[in-house]
């Protein structure tokens, strides 16, 4: 089971820190990956890594603006969002599975959303 929180209203150029929560981990959450979907549009990718740290993945958009990284000892992943954009408001969910992928279809395991609002 997985818990997103961290969302907030931030203005344009600020930060944010997601976190992703995880219960009950097993094989088949072994990477875990941040989708957002922002109104009247579809889910889409953001950022994914293994509990272990030694494999990332960006979507271009956020590439050097975020980072996600793993605490193992707290069961959760975070996402570290700075320089962030308007067009950066979405909902951001995390997701687990067991391999790479970049489509919400390809993670089985989804946590409720945290909403982020980027104001200009």
């Amino acid at each position: 089971q997985l818990q997103a929180s961290g969302g907030g209203l931030v203005q344009a150029g600020g930060s944010l820190r997601l976190s992703c929560a995880a219960s009950g981990r097993t094989f088949s959450t072994d990477v875990v990956g941040w989708f957002r979907q922002a109104p009247g549009k579809e889910r889409e990718f953001v950022a994914a890594i293994t509990w272990s740290g030694g494999h990332t993945d960006y979507a271009d958009s956020v590439k050097g603006r975020f980072a996600i990284s793993t605490d193992n000892a707290k069961n959760t992943v975070y996402l570290q969002m700075t320089s962030l954009k308007p067009e950066d408001t979405a909902v951001y969910y995390c997701a687990g599975n067991a391999l790479f992928g970049r489509l919400p279809a390809d993670f089985s395991s989804w946590g409720q959303g945290t909403l982020v609002t980027v104001s200009s």
